[in-house]
């Protein structure tokens, strides 16, 4: 069953890097589908794929990716066991935010990450990542604050980056780090969350 799960996985990893389906593909040096085991019960979702990240095709191997990589280590958790990607999976010009047909037209593709992976907990790592899950809400409201939609666990947090950007945050990312340390330990419980009924649930999570 593995063997099946890791051969669709990479199927699809192989379908994002051919993807043409929006004009970042025109620019990249290579699509970053994402990177980990098929089998992990911890995922993270970022934002986009930085310069470093296109150059390799690893997601979160700048300096965002070093300072989380700080952060796992803190928490004792081992990126090694950890399935990390992207809303959208191409580089968009000078880092630039994500467009809202950009991660419209990624969206099928972490869809089906998750559903292949079938992780345990979900953190969102910034808006763009949150707002799929939980469209009406802020990251300075919620970071930190697990909540179970579905049988599933989204666990909200800043960027990585932000933090390098506004130093002022960093002590709030590693305190949500504990705190996810915590809620792996079963020492935190998640609150139910149910969305507002005029609120579709996208099929992201």
């Amino acid at each position: 069953m593995v063997n099946n799960r890791e051969q669709a996985l990479e199927a699809l990893h192989d379908q994002v890097r051919a993807c043409k389906l929006c004009p970042l593909y025109v620019g990249r040096t290579h699509a970053v589908p994402g990177d980990g085991p098929v089998n992990a019960t911890l995922m993270f979702i970022g934002e986009a794929p930085g310069f470093h990240e296109d150059q390799q095709g690893i997601p979160f191997v700048g300096a965002a990716g070093r300072f989380l990589n700080e952060l796992l280590e803190k928490a004792g958790i081992d990126r090694g066991v950890v399935y990390i990607t992207n809303v959208i999976k191409c580089r968009p010009p000078g880092n630039r935010e994500p467009q809202i047909e950009e991660v419209d037209v990624c969206a099928p593709y972490l869809d089906q990450q998750i559903e292949i992976i079938n992780p345990q907990v979900i953190v969102t790592l910034g808006r763009y990542s949150m707002n799929r899950a939980f469209p009406d809400e802020k990251v300075s409201v919620v970071h930190g604050q697990p909540r179970k939609v579905n049988g599933r666990v989204y666990f909200p947090m800043y960027h990585p980056a932000a933090a390098l950007h506004q130093p002022s945050l960093r002590s709030t990312v590693e305190a949500d780090f504990s705190r996810l340390r915590a809620l792996l330990d079963g020492e935190v419980i998640p609150e139910e969350f149910t969305p507002p009924p005029d609120v579709e649930q996208l099929s992201l999570f």
